[in-house]
């Protein structure tokens, strides 16, 4: 029997090669689906990829579904969502409007119990928990990537040290638990538009945690330069539709992780760039450092790390 490799499957079946992401995996269009292949790291891009989609689509979360498991082959084929991102369709009036539906998945989060599935391979998956390690070594993104090629002075060793030290201090003021379903990439940009219904995608790094650090996510968008106004209404949203009753307790962590998660952003950019010749994502890195600003400026929980950030000690 004539054997074929992937690339020559690919083309009798018809598939076209479409962009792709920041991740391992290629896509491929067919006429009514999307193969996704992935032969590094292919346990996390594909097989907890569709452990995830099972997930939300089993508590009525809109994601992708599996057509075929090829996971021998290091592919899987799934529906097609269309080329429309929410980040393409929106405007200055429907801005608000879609992003309230965006929150009404996000208080949907909040109702996911059941976080095991079966996997490709016919085992149990379950959900891993996000724990303090995980957003440390995140945010250490910044000292190992971003430092050492755009600030000289801060990937100087003691600085690094300093650095390390502050983000672990912010760490240990985070306050409330790891006990929600986050996808960790929640912005509109992974978010797909079809038939008037939001798709979530690139939901392979989902987690228990934090419940703020998804609004933190989708609010200080990188890759979305919205107003500080729109972003203070689109907090006050979720806020009233969350019913959190512990306020103070939730602003807190929402900073903490959002700017963590900028440094980590940062860090990712540049690796991007420096390791995987993917340059694009440069350009996003002044607004990034815009969101940092937003979110120490006037909140002294920061101002250790905004004295090291900005040279001062």
């Amino acid at each position: 029997m004539l054997k074929l490799n992937f690339l020559e499957i690919v083309k009798i079946m018809n598939f076209k090669k479409i962009k792709g992401d920041a991740s391992d995996r290629k896509f491929y269009r067919s006429k009514n689906s999307i193969l996704v292949y992935s032969k590094k790291n292919k346990y996390k891009n594909l097989l907890v990829y569709d452990c995830i989609n099972k997930i939300l689509n089993n508590h009525k979360i809109h994601a992708p579904k599996l057509i075929k498991n090829n996971y021998d082959k290091s592919s899987i084929q799934i529906t097609d969502l269309g080329k429309k991102s929410v980040k393409n369709i929106l405007t200055k009036n429907n801005r608000y409007k879609i992003y309230k539906k965006i929150i009404d998945i996000l208080i949907k989060f909040k109702k996911i119990k059941n976080t095991k599935t079966i996997n490709l391979n016919g085992k149990q998956y379950c959900m891993k928990k996000y724990n303090y390690k995980d957003l440390y070594n995140e945010a250490d993104l910044f000292n190992k990537w971003y430092t050492p090629y755009y600030n000289k002075k801060l990937a100087k060793p003691y600085k690094k040290k300093k650095i390390r030290k502050i983000i672990n201090a912010l760490i240990k003021k985070i306050k409330l638990p790891n006990n929600t379903f986050v996808h960790r990439d929640f912005h509109v940009s992974n978010m797909m538009y079809k038939n008037k219904k939001i798709y979530l995608i690139d939901s392979q790094d989902a987690v228990i945690g934090n419940p703020a650090y998804d609004l933190a996510s989708l609010i200080d968008d990188v890759r979305y330069n919205s107003s500080n106004l729109l972003k203070k209404n689109i907090y006050s949203y979720f806020l009233q539709k969350s019913k959190i009753l512990d306020r103070k307790s939730f602003q807190n962590d929402f900073l903490i992780l959002s700017v963590l998660r900028n440094l980590k952003i940062l860090g990712i950019f540049t690796r991007l760039a420096k390791r995987d010749k993917k340059n694009n994502y440069l350009k996003l890195i002044p607004y990034t450092w815009k969101l940092i600003k937003l979110r120490t400026s006037g909140n002294n929980i920061f101002d250790e790390l905004v004295s090291c950030l900005n040279n001062k000690k």
